[in-house]
Parts: C-alpha cells; sequence; structure tokens
C-alpha cells in the first residue's frame, strides 16, 4: 500500500511559513510591550558568534538575576513571598525574547496566558499562605509538538500548521496541577527525527555558544532557549537522543527516563500509535534539581491512574553517600566511531576524579555490538518506510530539509516492512536487549546466599555524541544516544567542561575503526576552525571573563527502570567531584 492520499495545500507553502512566522513576531511583541516599560530589544544587524554573555549587556539588572537562579532557588524565594510568580514570569518571558533573537528557539511565547497563571498564584498564596504545588509559580517552557488546549500543534510541518490541540497534553496537566505556569512553545525540526532543529515554518536554531553550530535536535529549542536561561525547566521528547543530544550540545542536563514512566498522551508526531521504539517525554533543565523535581512531580500524581500503558511505579528517590559502594563503568567510546579530543578529555578528566573517592570503583565498559544496535533500530523507526513522513511532506510542497532527506531517503535501513519482517525486527530487538542484559550480569563480582548477584556495574559513563556540536546538517551518528534507546536504558546528560584549543590538540596518527568512523573524524578536523576562529577572536565577547568554548558533556546511563539510581548517582557525584569541572 502507498502512502496516504491527500489533498495538497491550496496555497504556497511559504505564504502559510509567513503567517507563521507573523504569529511568532505578534507573541513576542506582547512581551516587549509588558511592564515595567523596557526598551524593545534590540541587536546589532550582525549578531555575535556567541551569545550565552549577551543578556547581562541588554537586560534589566534584576531579570537578569531573577532569570539566573536555578529552578529551586525560583520556587524557595516564590514559597517565601520574596519573589512573586508574576515577577518570575515577567523576567523569563522577556530573556525568552531575547533568547529568541539571538538563536531562533521560539515558536510563540504566551504573556497573556503566563500572566494571567501567574496572578492567580501569586492571588492564591497571599490568601492560603501556602503554595499551590511543588512548582508553584515556576515558569516552564515546553517543545511545540506537546499539545497545550487551543494552541497549534504542528511538529514541524507545514501542512500542520492551523492544527490545535484539544487539551493540554497528559503531562502538562500534572504539572499545571503542581502550579507551573507555561509561558513559551520551542521549536523542533521537520520530522521530529534530526539531531538538529531546523523547519520550514521557523527555519534553522542556533547554538547559543557558536551558531555556526547546532543547538541539536530534535528538542533544540529547549536546549537554546534553557541554555540562554530563557526557561530554567522544559519538556522535550526522545526516541533517538531528541532530549539528551540538544541538552549536551548547549551544556545543560536533559533526562531520558524509561518508556512508559511518564504520559506521552497529547503528543503529535506522524505514525502515531507505532511504538517499535517507543518514545518518551522527559525534562530538560539548567540544573539536576530541576530535573529530579519534574521526575517525582509527574511520577507522585499515579499517572498510570488515567494513562493505563505507564507502569505503576512510585518514585522512590536513593540517596547515595560515601559509605555506599558505586561500580562506574566508563565506556571510552562504543567501537564504531571514535570520540573527539574534547570528549576523551573529559572522560579522562571525570574518570581521574572518580578514582579518588574512596568507595568508587571504576572498570572499562566494553560495548556490545554498537553496530548493530544501529542496524536493528534504524529498521524500527520508519516500518512504513517513511511514507507518511513523505505523505505530510508532500502535502504543503514544501521541501525536505537535509536532515529529513537523510534519515529517511537515504537511510538504506528505512524500508516498508511486511508483517513477517516486522515480527523479524522486533525479535531482533528482544534478543539484542537480553543479550546486552546478559553482558551487564557478567559485570558481577559473585552471588550473595539468596543468589543474587552483587558487585555489578551500578552506571556507565559514556559520551553523549562524538564531539561537541558540530555544523550544521552534519549530524549523521546517533548511535551514542540511540543505543540507549533500543535498550530502554534511562540516561542523562550533562556538562563537564567547555572545548578547549590548547587543551584538545588533534590527535595526529588517527586510525578509524570502521569506514563510517573515518567520514565522522573529518567533522572534527572541518570544526575545529571554526570553533576556534569564533570563540577566541577579538570580537564582541572576547574577553578574560566570558566563555571560550562549546559546551563538553558527557552521558551516565542505567539498566531499565532504574532511573532513580542514574539521577542519584549524578547528584552525588556532582557535589562530590565537582561537576561541572
Amino acid at each position: 500500500m502507498g502512502p496516504p492520499s491527500r489533498a495538497k495545500l491550496k496555497r504556497p507553502w511559504q505564504e502559510v511559513a509567513k503567517e507563521a512566522e507573523n504569529h511568532r513576531r505578534e507573541s513576542l511583541a506582547k512581551v516587549e510591550g509588558l511592564p515595567p516599560a523596557i526598551e524593545r530589544i534590540q541587536l546589532s544587524s550582525t549578531l555575535p558568534q556567541n551569545s550565552i554573555e549577551i543578556p547581562e549587556e541588554i537586560l534589566d539588572s534584576l531579570d537578569f538575576q531573577i532569570t539566573q537562579k536555578l529552578p529551586e532557588e525560583l520556587l524557595s524565594l516564590m514559597a517565601d513571598g520574596k519573589l512573586s510568580s508574576v515577577q518570575v514570569t515577567s523576567a523569563f518571558l522577556r530573556r525568552a525574547v531575547l533568547a529568541q533573537k539571538l538563536t531562533n528557539c521560539i515558536t510563540e511565547l504566551l504573556p497573556e496566558r503566563a500572566l494571567a497563571r501567574a496572578k492567580y498564584l501569586d492571588d492564591y498564596l497571599t490568601q492560603h499562605k501556602c503554595p499551590i504545588g511543588p512548582l508553584h509559580g515556576l515558569p516552564i517552557s515546553v517543545k511545540e509538538m506537546i499539545g497545550i488546549n487551543d494552541l497549534g500543534l504542528n511538529a514541524g510541518y507545514v501542512s500542520w500548521w492551523g492544527k490545535t490541540a484539544t487539551e493540554d497534553a497528559h503531562v502538562l496537566q500534572i504539572l499545571w496541577n503542581a502550579g507551573a505556569v507555561f509561558h513559551a512553545r520551542t521549536t523542533q525540526p521537520q520530522s521530529m527525527m534530526h539531531l538538529e532543529t531546523d523547519s520550514n515554518l521557523y527555519g534553522v536554531t542556533v547554538n547559543p555558544y557558536n551558531r555556526e553550530t547546532t543547538c541539536g535536535g530534535s528538542s533544540g529549542g529547549e536546549g537554546a532557549l534553557i541554555a540562554m536561561r530563557g526557561s530554567v525547566l522544559g519538556v522535550g521528547s526522545d526516541i533517538g537522543g531528541s532530549i539528551r543530544n540538544p541538552a549536551a550540545n548547549c551544556g545543560i542536563y536533559g533526562f531520558k527516563p524509561t518508556s512508559f514512566r511518564i504520559p506521552t498522551d497529547g503528543w503529535c508526531s506522524t505514525m502515531a500509535g507505532a511504538d517499535p521504539i517507543p518514545g518518551v517525554i522527559g525534562p530538560m533543565s539548567s540544573s539536576i534539581e530541576g530535573i529530579i523535581m519534574f521526575m517525582q512531580v509527574i511520577i507522585s500524581s499515579k499517572p498510570w491512574l488515567l494513562e493505563p500503558a505507564l507502569v505503576p511505579m512510585p518514585w522512590i528517590l536513593p540517596l547515595f553517600s560515601s559509605a555506599q559502594p558505586l561500580k562506574i563503568g566508563i565506556m571510552w567510546h562504543d567501537n564504531v566511531v571514535t570520540p573527539h579530543p574534547p570528549i576523551t578529555r573529559a572522560v579522562q578528566e571525570v574518570l581521574t576524579r572518580l578514582k579518588v573517592l574512596q568507595n568508587v570503583e571504576v572498570v572499562d565498559w566494553k560495548p556490545y555490538l554498537h553496530d548493530e544496535a544501529w542496524a536493528i533500530i534504524s529498521s524500527l523507526y520508519f516500518t512504513d518506510g517513511g511514507a507518511e513522513d513523505a505523505a505530510t511532506i508532500a502535502e504543503s510542497g514544501e521541501p525536505w530539509r537535509p536532515l529529513t532527506k537523510w534519515i529517511i531517503k537515504e537511510n538504506p535501513c528505512v524500508k516498508k516492512l511486511t508483517a513477517q519482517k516486522l515480527y523479524y525486527w522486533q525479535e531482533e530487538r528482544e534478543a539484542y536487549r537480553k543479550e546486552y542484559a546478559n553482558v551487564w550480569n557478567d559485570t558481577a563480582t559473585g552471588r550473595n546466599k539468596q543468589g543474587s548477584l552483587e558487585g555489578m556495574v551500578d552506571v556507565i559513563l559514556c559520551p553523549a555524541a562524538p564531539g561537541v556540536a558540530p555544523a550544521h546538517n552534519t549530524s549523521k551518528y546517533w548511535a551514542y544516544t540511540s543505543q540507549w534507546n533500543l535498550l530502554d536504558y534511562p540516561a542523562i546528560t550533562f556538562k563537564v567542561s567547555k572545548s578547549d584549543r590548547a587543551r584538545d590538540a588533534p590527535v595526529e596518527q588517527f586510525k578509524p575503526m570502521t569506514d563510517i568512523d573515518e567520514e565522522h573524524w573529518k567533522l572534527c578536523k572541518i570544526l575545529r576552525p571554526t570553533i576556534y576562529r569564533s570563540c577566541y577572536s577579538n570580537g564582541i565577547l572576547d574577553n578574560a571573563n566570558r566563555s571560550h568554548g562549546l559546551p563538553i558533556s558527557l552521558q551516565l546511563v542505567g539498566r531499565r527502570f532504574e532511573d532513580e539510581k542514574v539521577l542519584a548517582v549524578l547528584k552525588y557525584l556532582t557535589a562530590e567531584i565537582g561537576l561541572p569541572l
């Protein structure tokens, strides 16, 4: 059977895109007109390569101070009445305007809704002398494909412009009941299947640290906005790295939970209902505490009572201390693509600090057939051969974006699967999961009297990508993140350091492990001049107090349904070894 038959839109796609841009511009203008009166945010015609420090130069000092705070700090200040939700929401709205102008990360701002909600929460606190919930007054940004009642829901497709949500997504209902304020909606790519964020509706979202590099994808708008502190907690989605990749590129925290722990009712995508590789919703934040708060609030609401597919598993966060043994597997590479020098340095720096901890044992993790894992997962992403995506794109006549074309048309694993072929690949998926579980079990040092394995690796520390944020349209290696989607393991990316031209010298004698390794090593050589020319120039942002490199991030991975352990370990290590370094 061919792709779904759909009538082509009666107007050019460019006209629809212009309408989307006008709608976005109007939402920004409403924020710039808010009291207290501020000058409309003006930037020079030539935008800086590095945008991170611009807010301090342009924003009102109080707005800047508020938006620099971590989510847990803001919640404490609002609960104590030292800041109002209206103050906080207004500050984040204004900073989001600036983030949009610098990185192109917003689809629309929601000033009227957000400020009405903030005022209600302030009045509630005054009347009842207590917060309405654990997220009382906190502005939270949302990836556009996660529905908000009566607002657009286009998921990056021109033909879906004008489609609206009929209710808030389940996850947003829970956040709302906990006191959240939704103030911004963020960009995503055409097809939702890029480690890049670009669409014909909104253009390209750039990395706040270097606009010549990608912010990542597909939750790249969230990554850029939070890095710019136009938000401190956001909602993204992940099916192959879509939370962790932009979080890594932009130097924030991004968590992919085990599937069926966080509600997904109310999001929007092609091939809805197909779950050979389940996508998940998860948090992105400026702090590890923000990630933990999000997970605790959602799961503590018992969402499985309304969404039966979810696992009825309560949230129990363990506390690690120096008295508890912790075994960490170090995966230097995946035997397919060699990490670039900044990534290897970050692994080594973390390892050096881990070895000082008396309770921590570190062992090398040997990757198990990660090349086969990509063959399995990429065969299961588009089981209709990409027919629905192609039909959705054709409906408007919009052009295929480069990475949409690459993942669907140029990917040899994308084929329309017969029922028998689908069964085959799903059996391969389950066999691989079992084999990987056995590899993990083999790290145990013995069994206790009850026969349970002891001394197993608790978590794996590994790269989140082959390198730091690459040039646009070059992110074609997903396997450092998609590996864990195939296994359905929880994983979090976190910032370790920044790239440094003096410390990250190219390897002189590089021996590729595979043909694809050789191709990706070229990206290091291509990107290197871009990174260092832009970050070490004598331009507007180059001085001793300014950042001078792209974020280097790593990833911490746990076994299925050990979400709490992964977050507890990272929280412990953050305090013990001082992350970021």
